[in-house]
């Protein structure tokens, strides 16, 4: 602001305590004059000031977003709390108290989980046998320069420092200097099967989520990995990646961290399975799993008897054994340290190689029952079953829910029965009661759910999700609306292509064919949108806007 600004501001705030003290109706004219003027210049300044950010980061998209940030006030940024509250209700103040709390539970809540899952004394044969087939063995090829260069480009560069102080953005900047002893070391660790200790250690940052924020378990851990780490992680991915895809060794049922695969992919695979027995004028139930911190479960030893049997061996094997051993990870809150602590169990969180090793730890899921029908994206899984008699379906879910249930036991994965649903499908009446039992716990049945970011409801009419897309869309396009003054057009459609467009076109290839008076709804709204962007009138036709 400038200082005639400043002056003006002054000059109003001044004449508005001369119309409170002497509330004359020339006085009310004369500060309501002068306010209104004082407001369409001040309008004309912030937009002048806005478009001329917007001009110098033209063509650059980080520091477009960072202006349209600032307008549309969303700023992200992180709160720590000064206080968390222990079992107990003991209060803890002291910041370097906090963060080792933080630490120990992060550190800890895979462990405890696990040691509560009781596995018997006697393995399963029919789980020790993972695959049926014999697999070709997996080698790491070198790596020459051009193999860094490609994977370092393909990063993001992001400023987010790791526990040495440095950033892929650095990275990228010197690559070049560094290109040659990078390389070195990334055939050395190929050759000899060893993990740099040094490139073991996570910063981890706590992220909090909902409810009480002095508790602990409220916040999820963001884990900032060194940034030589990603490299090597990357390189050795794309090797795995590469094998697996030759030999066609994941489950096909398997969605998620997949070349060619999507969320979308895996919610049509299940409406494919529900539209089948509805043809064949069957009855359908589908179970929704839900897993307690299935990736910081993951048990080291089991996963790599699971890899071996992929092929992963001889120097691969000892290559990811030396990954996933002696790991570390401290919490850093307002540039205080905790402890460092030793990370046990599941796969490194904010990994590279970490969600592929998941697909690898619970592919052979599908050996748990040959009848029902798996749809998965990671640890999002659906399960399928359809027959004639309900009263027999359900017997024959309870049956090999139980059989999965052993699985889950076995390869210590902690089955959340109180967060896990189940819906009907077909020509069965909702008056009917239905009930489904597993581990002595009866698991709800609802009418409708979420499913992978997708309201499934157990009519398929989609109302209950298009009144959720519809919320999103009135509060993006609000944002619109109070930014139409300030923004351009290519800046209003920036902002409707990023606030409003995902949640217009996500899953719509499955959702968009239900009836017209449901989809109305979201024209109306969509045309609203275009109206702002264009600076239009609330009636005016948006034909010519198309």
């Amino acid at each position: 602001m400038t200082k005639g600004l400043e002056r003006a501001c002054k000059r109003k705030n001044k004449l508005y305590k001369i119309f409170l003290t002497n509330g004359t109706k020339e006085n009310e004219d004369k500060y309501k004059k002068y306010r209104n003027r004082l407001t369409t210049i001040l309008r004309y300044e912030k937009k002048s000031y806005y478009e001329k950010l917007l001009q110098k980061s033209q063509n650059n998209i980080k520091p477009t977003w960072s202006v349209l940030n600032k307008i549309i006030k969303n700023q992200n940024n992180i709160c720590f709390p000064t206080c968390i509250v222990k079992e107990g209700n003991v209060a803890i103040k002291n910041i370097e108290s906090i963060v080792n709390e933080f630490n120990d539970y992060f550190v800890n809540v895979g462990p405890n989980l696990a040691k509560e899952i009781s596995v018997p004394g006697r393995h399963d044969d029919k789980f020790l046998n993972f695959t049926s087939y014999k697999c070709n063995s997996m080698f790491l090829g070198g790596v020459c320069e051009s193999d860094i260069i490609d994977v370092v480009s393909k990063f993001k560069s992001k400023k987010s420092m790791d526990c040495d102080g440095l950033d892929m953005s650095l990275v990228k900047e010197v690559l070049h200097s560094i290109l040659q002893p990078l390389t070195y070391i990334c055939n050395k660790s190929f050759q000899t099967g060893i993990f740099p200790d040094k490139m073991k250690i996570a910063k981890v940052i706590p992220l909090y989520k909902n409810g009480d924020k002095q508790v602990v378990s409220n916040y999820r851990p963001v884990s900032l990995l060194p940034t030589f780490s990603k490299i090597l992680e990357k390189l050795f991915e794309n090797r795995l990646n590469s094998f697996l895809e030759k030999y066609d060794l994941l489950n096909d049922h398997q969605y998620g961290f997949r070349r060619n695969r999507s969320t979308s992919l895996a919610v049509m695979e299940f409406i494919e399975n529900i539209a089948t027995i509805v043809d064949k004028k069957q009855i359908g139930i589908g179970v929704f799993i839900d897993l307690r911190k299935a990736f910081d479960t993951i048990d080291h030893s089991l996963l790599l008897q699971k890899c071996e049997r992929f092929g992963l061996r001889g120097v691969v094997q000892l290559w990811l054994n030396s990954y996933l051993e002696r790991r570390f990870q401290y919490v850093s809150i307002n540039n205080m340290k905790s402890k460092l602590r030793q990370v046990t169990c599941g796969v490194p969180q904010g990994s590279v190689l970490g969600p592929k090793l998941f697909l690898l730890y619970i592919n052979d899921i599908c050996t748990a029952s040959d009848i029902l029908k798996y749809v998965m994206f990671a640890d999002d899984t659906n399960l399928f079953c359809s027959g004639d008699n309900i009263k027999e379906l359900l017997k024959t879910v309870e049956i090999e829910l139980m059989k999965l249930n052993r699985w889950f036991v076995f390869n210590k994965l902690s089955l959340n029965e109180s967060k896990t649903k189940f819906m009907l499908f077909g020509g069965i009446k909702n008056n009917i009661e239905v009930k489904l039992n597993l581990n002595n716990v009866e698991i709800e049945r609802v009418n409708e759910t979420k499913f992978l970011g997708v309201i499934i409801d157990d009519k398929l009419c989609w109302k209950s999700h298009i009144d959720h897309v519809k919320r999103k869309l009135s509060k993006s396009i609000s944002i619109l609306y109070k930014t139409r003054d300030l923004l351009h057009k290519s800046c209003l459609y920036l902002l409707y292509t990023s606030l409003c467009l995902p949640y217009r076109s996500y899953c719509v290839e499955i959702w968009g064919k239900t009836y017209k008076t449901y989809l109305d709804s979201i024209f109306k709204l969509r045309k609203r949108a275009i109206r702002i962007i264009n600076k239009a009138g609330y009636r005016e036709s948006t034909n010519h806007f198309l």
